[in-house]
């Protein structure tokens, strides 16, 4: 290939994978600024709101190391095509929901889709782009996740109000057939460094219903079956380890984990990282139209504070952990969040605006000092054949801390609200248990903080 095709390969994967992170992202917020909307109409209760976005993670978080593993056999450009396809064809019949549980089980699909998406979309950009110039690559393409994340609570809550939150999933198929129309036609090349190498079924089955085991048996403590789930979860991780160390062509390399400290924690760090920041969009997405009475327009003006400046950010930081050491700017980052929920602790009902946007925007600013420096040091810490298996390894990681930290939410509803309607005379029960919430998701971040610190240096 000629050095002007491979500079022309190089900027259309890194659009098209830009593209497919902010369709991803972008559904993801929106529909956090929809569920009251969704929970009014389907009269639903907190619990059953908060698998509207927890079904959408489990389904991701089971599937993104499989999808990895066949993106590093199979090609990770054909693995992104039907991850785009899969996503936007679950937006068209999400549109068309009748049932909170056809609404559920169509966002588990569209998590599916999601899981191919992510698996793939920093494997390829990887690939294409050689070391100096991954961090700027891999910035840009987090920014755009950001650029999703930012957006979605603007134009969802705009949609939800005037047109219903159904337009939110409708408005996301063009991008997604756009997006399709240039993989096919505008990325010339497959990226498969592991092909020829068999697919461990077998793992992907234990894995997946490990994870099930896990993420669903936290969300129904404290029942007997989730304590039992929880339990049966933890066992099959062990089994999947040290059957992982045996197998010739493992789902997933335990090596990865044994023989590199930067791989390891910085998997840590990022699990970490997530399970103490997801659910605050969630929390304050609630707290901002229940308890201060805004429409789902205002709230998302307001929520939107965090992922812009993770946008804005989110390039620079990249290019700049291809200079400075990515553990001094994650570990900045990390300790930036701590501070900003340290202080949501205290939010009542009569926090203002003024005081809950720079708190958020303090938090984007953090959030963009750890994601790309973190990302760059994962994907430089392994060997090209593993990009698809490292890239959802993080993932999963994100994903695994997303359910987590949604898992401690529902948890804290359903001990402190009940499996009820969100109506006026719970709202004290809400406010208390969302500052709990964040009372649990600093010491998480603070753990981060050392999980970032120990994974050493990647150069």
């Amino acid at each position: 290939m000629s050095r002007a095709a491979s500079k022309k390969t190089r900027g259309m994967a890194l659009i098209v994978v830009s593209l497919s992170s902010f369709l991803a992202a972008f559904m993801g917020s929106a529909v956090n600024i929809a569920l009251p909307s969704i929970g009014r109409e389907f009269h639903m209760d907190a619990v059953s709101l908060g698998w509207v976005t927890t079904s959408f993670i489990l389904a991701s978080v089971m599937s993104l190391v499989p999808f990895g593993r066949l993106a590093d056999i199979h090609g990770r450009k054909k693995i992104l095509t039907y991850g785009v396809l899969t996503y936007t064809t679950s937006s068209l019949l999400l549109s068309f929901a009748h049932s909170a549980n056809l609404l559920i089980s169509l966002r588990f699909v569209q998590g599916i889709g999601s899981a191919m998406i992510f698996a793939t979309g920093v494997a390829i950009v990887s690939s294409v782009f050689p070391s100096a110039e991954r961090g700027r690559a891999l910035g840009i393409s987090v920014a755009m996740t950001y650029a999703g994340l930012s957006l979605g609570p603007v134009l969802g809550g705009l949609l939800t109000q005037h047109f219903g939150w159904r337009s939110i999933f409708l408005a996301t198929i063009p991008l997604g057939i756009i997006t399709m129309i240039l993989i096919r036609w505008k990325i010339k090349g497959e990226w498969a460094e592991a092909k020829g190498e068999k697919f461990d079924r077998s793992g992907a089955a234990i894995y997946g219903l490990t994870l099930v085991g896990i993420i669903y048996g936290f969300s129904r403590l404290p029942d007997a079956l989730g304590i039992g789930l929880l339990i049966a979860g933890i066992s099959g991780a062990l089994y999947f380890v040290r059957r992982g160390i045996k197998v010739k062509h493992p789902l997933l390399d335990i090596d990865l984990f044994r023989k590199s400290r930067v791989f390891a924690f910085s998997n840590l760090a990022t699990l970490l990282n997530y399970s103490g920041l997801f659910a605050v969009s969630f929390l304050l997405s609630l707290y901002l139209q229940y308890i201060k009475g805004l429409s789902p327009q205002s709230a998302g003006l307001i929520l939107v504070a965090m992922p812009a400046v993770q946008a804005i950010f989110s390039p620079l930081t990249g290019r700049l952990s291809d200079r400075v050491e990515p553990r001094i700017l994650a570990s900045i980052g990390m300790g930036m969040n701590a501070v900003g929920l340290s202080i949501l602790i205290f939010i009542s009902e009569e926090t203002g605006m003024g005081f809950i946007i720079g708190i958020l925007v303090l938090m984007g600013a953090g959030f963009a000092l750890f994601a790309s420096p973190n990302t760059n040091a994962i994907m430089s810490s392994v060997k090209q054949r593993f990009y698809g298996v490292a890239s959802a390894t993080m993932a999963t990681m994100r994903q695994v801390g997303m359910s987590f930290s949604m898992g401690i939410t529902m948890l804290l509803f359903a001990l402190y609200i009940g499996r009820v309607e969100i109506t006026p005379e719970h709202y004290p029960l809400l406010l208390n248990s969302t500052k709990i919430a964040f009372t649990i998701f600093t010491g998480l971040c603070i753990a981060g903080i050392f999980a970032s610190l120990a994974r050493g240096n990647t150069r």
